[in-house]
């Protein structure tokens, strides 16, 4: 996170002054280049433009931040949704800046491409935020948000990382690990999977982690179904599932998505837990009044949001202390959608 010269010292962010001797102009230009100001030739604007992306120098829009060099304000990038955990994520940072006096700046975007993420990055350092929370699941880091989140001390979730971030995360393997076990506890032969998208990297390593608990219990791994996080593609998922009779455990990567397949298994008359046990992920506030209630693996999204705070916190005031990511364990909760297999399942 730290920037250094080419001496190995510590740099100060650059300023206007700087842009301005890397352009060949003077500061007055350069600010009224950055103002949109209609004189300003347009080959002295690329040059001020050029010198800016160089030099990664962020404009500085609050006025607190002229007289204190401090906005005490944290930004917050976050995929534009109404998931539960999203929520509760943020709910976990906003609550922790508060504690310490600072506030919450969110950018949202309405998708996972880079240029979406980029974008949001660049506004909250537009707003001189002095730290980031990355909260969205990035699987490509590209030269700009590289540039990014290496000039503005940022914290990663959802397993999310670039060259220059700590990370807070919970361990997803170990969620689909402690799901399937379970089940596997149970009796049941073999344990199904609907999935999370393919391109978050949760729903990557909860399928990893599912896929190596059975192959490490030398049991057969069935087809892997994928849905998109809603209780919509968890019922059509569940029509598949009830539809094959040899199904009698299901591990769904989110509460939510489960809520669709017991609500599809219901429609069927595929009794749970009786006929098929099912577990989810993340432990929402619904999933213990479901009928039956569900049991799941839960995930302290709010402790999350307080531990990446508490990260920036820590760099912030000693940007030289050592970055160790932390992970956060899941925990599984059992309650009544699942139970033993039946002794003709076996």
């Amino acid at each position: 996170m730290k920037r250094q010269n080419a001496d190995g010292d510590t740099a100060r962010p650059p300023g206007m002054v700087d842009v301005a001797r890397l352009a060949g102009v003077s500061p007055q230009t350069v600010s009224r280049t950055l103002a949109g100001h209609p004189n300003v030739q347009e080959k002295t604007r690329a040059k001020v433009l050029a010198a800016v992306d160089q030099l990664g120098y962020r404009k500085n829009n609050a006025a607190r931040m002229l007289s204190s060099g401090r906005s005490r304000t944290i930004g917050v990038v976050m995929l534009q949704t109404n998931f539960y955990s999203r929520t509760a994520v943020l709910y976990g940072i906003e609550s922790a800046a508060r504690d310490v006096g600072y506030t919450v700046s969110t950018a949202t975007t309405s998708s996972l491409d880079t240029s979406a993420i980029e974008s949001a990055l660049s506004r909250l350092a537009d707003q001189g935020v002095e730290g980031v929370v990355l909260a969205v699941p990035l699987t490509h880091a590209s030269s700009r948000i590289e540039q990014l989140t290496s000039s503005i001390p940022t914290v990663t979730i959802d397993g999310s990382r670039t060259s220059a971030t700590e990370v807070v995360a919970v361990d997803q393997s170990l969620a689909a690990r402690l799901a399937t076990r379970h089940l596997l506890e149970l009796g049941h032969e073999t344990v199904w999977h609907v999935a999370g998208p393919g391109e978050w990297l949760d729903a990557a390593s909860r399928a990893r982690g599912w896929r190596d608990t059975l192959e490490e219990a030398g049991r057969a791994v069935p087809p892997e179904l994928e849905g998109d996080w809603s209780p919509a593609s968890g019922y059509r998922n569940g029509l598949i599932l009830g539809r094959i009779p040899d199904v009698t455990a299901v591990f769904v990567a989110s509460d939510e998505m489960a809520f669709g397949v017991i609500r599809a298994l219901h429609e069927l008359g595929r009794r749970v837990p009786e006929e098929i046990s099912v577990v989810g992920v993340d432990d929402i506030a619904l999933a213990e009044y479901c009928s039956p209630s569900l049991t799941t693996v839960a995930q302290p999204f709010a402790q999350m949001g307080g531990l990446a705070v508490a990260h920036l916190l820590r760099h912030l005031k000693d940007p030289d202390a050592p970055v160790e990511p932390a992970s956060v364990e899941p925990a599984l909760i059992v309650r009544g959608s699942t139970a033993a297999a039946r002794s003709e399942d076996r």
